[in-house]
């Protein structure tokens, strides 16, 4: 249906909500009985990538490009991940971080859909290499943020020199906010999983809610606040552990 050109979309030099009336699907190379919407990419300016894939029954994806690690969350249905000659079943909210360089595989025999990160790893010396994580992200332990127990953190991939980003799921119960407005030099691509609120970035006020994807870069300032009666929570991605000028 025809909106007469309205949309919540908005691209800013740094930063952009992206709602699910404006996305365009796509095929991608390696993707079989599959589409993509790719959200966030070095087109607008971001070191990473970040898009979801929606796949029909028997589909399949190769490995990330060569030196890029990987991150699979999985929204809606069932995926297996293959490396090597071991198979994990990844279920809604599962998830998988693939290091770079690691051949890999993943299909679905039904629908299915995830979001997926991907970056180019940089690697620090003397420092082991990522291990493959495959984990159900419900029982990742959650932590407050700040000491605000209506504010929880649930960090998927380790804090580890070895990791050179970190995905993080964030719930907040109504009416809670971040404690500050964040200003920093990493940048963040996000996914709403479910409720909705406000999320402010730089001088903008954007009402949010499930399937709205945000991208945020270095140095914008950031707040988000929760409405509505139930809990609201979103997928954050961000660079880490890396030295500025590397």
């Amino acid at each position: 249906m025809q909106h007469l050109g309205f949309t919540r979309t908005s691209v800013k030099p740094d930063h952009a909500l992206l709602t699910p009336d404006s996305f365009i699907r796509a095929p991608l190379p390696g993707f079989v009985n599959a589409t993509c919407i790719v959200h966030i990419s070095p087109a607008m300016g971001a070191a990473f990538t970040q898009y979801t894939v929606e796949a029909s029954a028997d589909s399949s994806f190769g490995a990330a490009f060569e030196h890029c690690s990987r991150f699979v969350f999985v929204l809606e249905g069932e995926m297996t991940l293959t490396v090597g000659k071991k198979k994990y079943v990844l279920k809604s909210l599962h998830y998988a971080f693939v290091p770079a360089n690691t051949k890999h595989s993943i299909t679905s025999q039904k629908s299915a859909k995830a979001c997926v990160f991907e970056k180019p790893y940089f690697e620090l010396p003397d420092t082991p290499l990522p291990e493959l994580i495959v984990a159900d992200s419900r029982k990742v332990k959650s932590a407050p943020i700040n000491n605000d127990p209506a504010l929880q953190c649930r960090m998927l991939i380790p804090e580890h020199p070895s990791c050179d980003f970190m995905v993080n799921t964030m719930t907040f119960d109504p009416g809670a906010s971040l404690h500050l407005v964040e200003t920093h030099v990493m940048e963040h691509g996000l996914l709403m999983l479910q409720g909705g609120g406000i999320y402010k970035l730089n001088e903008h006020w954007y009402p949010v809610q499930k399937n709205d994807v945000i991208y945020m870069a270095p140095y914008c300032p950031q707040w988000f606040g929760a409405l509505g009666t139930g809990k609201s929570e979103y997928l954050l991605y961000k660079d880490w552990s890396r030295h500025p000028l590397e």
